[in-house]
């Protein structure tokens, strides 16, 4: 088997070669890219089934597409990104061309999670293709099935030269992360995170770090409670809750909070029926391990359970879960849930739900359902977080022109669509200076007046160039 340092040295061979610079070269990865998805679609489907029970629908939507999706994007816009960005000049650059010029960053590497194993792995690997970059990607050990397909299938669609999938447990990524790289993208958890951070400091490697955290979701009394739980419910439950943006917790007034768990109780049954746990449409928790995690959170909350609670360890189930009562300081509420247990806490204005969010960590996503757009706004901004959407859930990271990322304890850095390509190149200042105004430049050379200062002063000024 290929040693990490001599797989790396491969890598880096090939990119200071130049292959990957061409925009040739980056549609062809690109669409080598997009028929191992296509081509592969039933494998990947079966292999994300066996790892989290996904359904076909959820699958489709939040895996499959959503990549194919951001390809389309970029090959659609690649060669308007690739351009050089010409800058404003002074009078003593006028004659001058000067503009910034994207470059690849050379050997980067990519770590995905298990929950969205192929949609967090391989969307910024679009990002890192479109930049020039040569990669490699971690899979996640957890989500097996499609570690596996991953393994086998980049090999046969994507340069050997330029591209690598390294497998294994947090030993290997440790011994992986003792190399040298031109840029980390990690996707996980905040104390990992940490561990990215320190091995990347030897080395000065910039990373970007996409960490979740607990999503707020604040509900206020002038909203529909019926089209409200609707697209609650379906924010977070799907992938059983298992989303770094999924709603974490509920603040509401206790009026609004009864409405909608009556609505909710309609809702859960018009989504997934009498028996959850039989149906299709609800997936599971990824592992034996994290739903003793869940169930123990779900165990030393003081909230008390309206809706489900049901759980099955064999099957590794857990039931959409509702909670009232719940305090800011009750289990639930120290650790982002990432599960199918949903929190609501209560609040009497507007003011007392914002005040409680700011004493949060900053989230990844910020929700707010209202029928008042000056509540939105008003929240919007008072409020700091990754991302913000009103009257829904999730759905702005489907868009490839906003950047999805965290702030403070959610991570740092974005991606999709040209934000992913930014993130995965060098931004050079490029200044391309002929031998004519000798004159000018002679202004810069000793012996220094106060004249020559004065004059200096005025044609290095940007107000220079708009009066000539």
């Amino acid at each position: 088997m290929e040693s990490h340092s001599a797989m790396l040295q491969r890598l880096r061979t090939s990119f200071q070669s130049g292959v990957t610079v061409p925009e040739k070269f980056r549609r062809a990865q690109l669409n080598q890219l997009l028929s191992l998805l296509q081509e592969n679609e039933q494998r990947i489907l079966e292999a994300l089934h066996k790892d989290l029970a996904k359904p076909k629908f959820e699958a489709v939507l939040s895996e499959m597409d959503i990549v194919i999706n951001e390809v389309h994007f970029a090959l659609s816009n690649l060669r308007s990104w690739m351009q050089d960005e010409h800058v404003t000049k002074t009078l003593a650059t006028k004659v001058d061309e000067c503009y910034v010029r994207r470059e690849p960053l050379g050997v980067v590497l990519i770590i995905g999670p298990w929950n969205y194993p192929i949609h967090l792995l391989l969307l910024p690997l679009v990002g890192a293709i479109a930049a020039g970059n040569c990669v490699v990607i971690k899979p996640s050990e957890v989500s097996s099935a499609v570690e596996a397909v991953i393994a086998e299938l980049v090999p046969k669609y994507l340069s050997q030269d330029c591209f690598a999938v390294v497998c294994g447990g947090a030993e290997d990524t440790q011994a992986l992360l003792k190399n040298k790289f031109d840029h980390i993208l990690y996707t996980g958890s905040q104390s990992v995170a940490r561990c990215i951070l320190q091995a990347a400091a030897p080395h000065l490697t910039p990373v970007t770090l996409e960490l979740g955290g607990k999503c707020p979701c604040f509900i206020h009394h002038r909203v529909d409670p019926l089209a409200a739980a609707r697209r609650l419910a379906w924010a977070k439950y799907f992938n059983v809750g298992q989303s770094c943006v999924a709603p974490d917790y509920v603040l509401c007034t206790e009026e609004t909070r009864d409405a909608l768990v009556t609505a909710l109780k309609q809702v859960l049954f018009e989504f997934y029926g009498e028996e959850p746990q039989k149906c299709p449409d609800m997936a599971r928790i990824i592992s034996a391990k994290h739903w003793t995690r869940l169930m123990g959170l779900l165990g030393k909350s003081k909230g008390k359970v309206v809706l489900g609670g049901e759980s099955d360890e064999a099957d590794k189930y857990i039931a959409p879960t509702v909670l009232v009562d719940v305090s800011e300081d009750d289990a639930l509420m120290q650790e982002e849930i990432f599960g199918p247990l949903l929190p609501f806490i209560t609040v009497s204005s507007v003011d007392e739900a914002i005040a409680f969010m700011n004493r949060q960590e900053k989230p990844l996503a910020l929700y707010v359902f209202s029928d008042d757009s000056s509540i939105v706004n008003t929240v919007l901004e008072k409020t700091s977080s990754g991302a913000f959407c009103s009257n829904d859930g999730i759905i702005h990271m489907t868009l490839p022109g906003l950047p999805f990322g965290g702030v403070g304890a959610s991570g740092f850095g974005s991606y999709h669509g040209r934000w992913g390509f930014e993130t995965f190149s060098h931004k050079r200042a490029v200044v391309l200076r002929g031998w004519a105004l000798e004159r000018i430049n002679g202004l810069r050379y000793p012996p220094f007046t106060d004249n020559k200062l004065s004059w200096l002063r005025w044609t290095a000024s940007p107000k220079s160039c708009s009066i000539m």
